[in-house]
């Protein structure tokens, strides 16, 4: 690794940045929710903040004494939160250029920690083999989860913030309600460890990478594999849908940088997320979490008389009965047709190759189902799979750069 940091912009031709400033190779970036600064860590023990342009300039946070491992901006970009091997997370202010507080309970090294969407929980992931889920008010470690029988390599928040998914050295991906505790779903696809995984702006759809070299699309409405992507040659290390949900992009140990475009329904999925959120979760004195009801669509969660009277005021229906056959033949023809694409990436011109292409790979459309409490697929059957072919072209550097867009 070359301990520089490399930013693309999608656009074909556009320029390409590359920022140095640190002493060792990087782990991790984020943009930040506005996308003006940029953080990186590094095995150099420390944290930059950058300005995303042709200067590059950096601002430099000094606190950890080992390797740091994840950064993370909250919600509000005021504050971020760093993961270390020295077995802490610790708070920092954006703005202010300080280290605010640390979190110590981990008892060996923390490769992962996330604010939750509202910013008042954040949850860690370690080599002690536990999830931790922390109230940044108090300090306080809320829960420790300790279902996985390995390193826990990555964990994050569902988009409404109700759940948190782990992926681990054990080959398995957890979902845990944070309101009760309770495990939802365990997913054992992978055939090597999975290192990280990212939740669709939906939060319908979950995407892993793992060191078997291979991606793989989880629907978690459904419970069930959807599609295994195959690409990079080696272990398949970072993963992340762009905030749309339009693309996500991957990164392997054969130096590649892959942005895949998905044939989600991304309108549709933005009429989801505007449909008003429900109230963020809360810690409460006696340290447990209110129930929230999961985000529901619209058209969906209404009862049978509601829907009955709407029904009787033809005025109101958006659709007649013929012309709403006509849209879901219409959409199943979108569905048979879509296809997703990988696009390797180089560094340096800014340019990007299009060297190949895998096959077809139709996505199912919303589907907000309950969830299916303690969920087991150990035995699942595994789903499609589609090959994309590699090109010479080499990439200095990628973590997360998609999240930028």
């Amino acid at each position: 690794m070359d301990s520089c940091l490399m930013v693309w912009h999608m656009k074909p031709q556009s320029r390409a940045y590359r920022f140095a400033g640190h002493k060792d190779a990087v782990t991790c970036v984020n943009f930040s929710p506005s996308g003006h600064l940029l953080a990186s860590g590094s095995r150099d023990k420390t944290v930059r903040i950058w300005v995303p342009n042709v200067k590059g300039e950096s601002t430099v946070f000094r606190a950890h004494t080992a390797t740091v491992r994840s950064v993370h901006f909250c919600s509000d970009g005021q504050s971020f939160v760093t993961a270390s091997d020295d077995k802490t997370v610790k708070v920092w202010s954006t703005h202010r250029q300080k280290f605010l507080f640390s979190l110590s309970q981990h008892i060996n090294w923390v490769r992962c920690a996330k604010f939750s969407p509202d910013g008042r929980l954040i949850v860690s992931a370690s080599d002690d083999k536990t999830v931790k889920l922390w109230d940044k008010t108090s300090r306080e470690c809320i829960h420790s989860y300790c279902e996985h029988g390995g390193f826990v390599t990555y964990v994050d928040f569902h988009p409404s913030g109700t759940c948190i998914a782990a992926a681990g050295m054990d080959n398995t991906v957890k979902v845990w309600d944070v309101r009760t505790h309770r495990l939802l779903q365990h997913y054992q696809l992978h055939s090597a460890a999975v290192n990280a995984l990212s939740f669709h702006p939906s939060g319908n759809y979950l995407v892993t990478a793992s060191s078997d070299s291979t991606l793989k699309i989880l629907d978690l409405m459904e419970g069930r594999l959807l599609y295994t992507l195959h690409g990079h040659q080696g272990p398949a290390t970072t993963v992340a849908f762009s905030r749309t949900g339009e693309y996500f992009a991957s990164g392997g140990s054969d130096e590649q940088v892959m942005v895949w475009k998905s044939n989600f329904d991304v309108v549709d999925y933005g009429e989801v997320l505007r449909v008003q959120r429900p109230p963020a979760a809360r810690v409460s004195s006696s340290g447990t979490l209110p129930e929230v009801d999961p985000l529901v669509p619209p058209g969906r969660g209404r009862s049978q008389e509601s829907m009955q009277s709407q029904s009787q005021e033809p005025v109101s229906m958006p659709q007649s009965l013929t012309s709403t056959l006509e849209h879901i033949v219409g959409q199943l023809d979108v569905l048979t047709q879509d296809r997703l694409r990988a696009v390797p990436w180089t560094a340096g011109s800014g340019r990007y190759a299009k060297n190949g292409c895998c096959g077809p790979l139709e996505f199912g459309r919303c589907q907000m189902r309950s969830c299916r409490t303690s969920q087991s697929l150990d035995a699942l059957q595994p789903g499609p799979e589609f090959r994309v072919s590699q090109t010479s072209d080499h990439v200095t550097l990628f973590l997360q750069v998609i999240n930028w867009f």
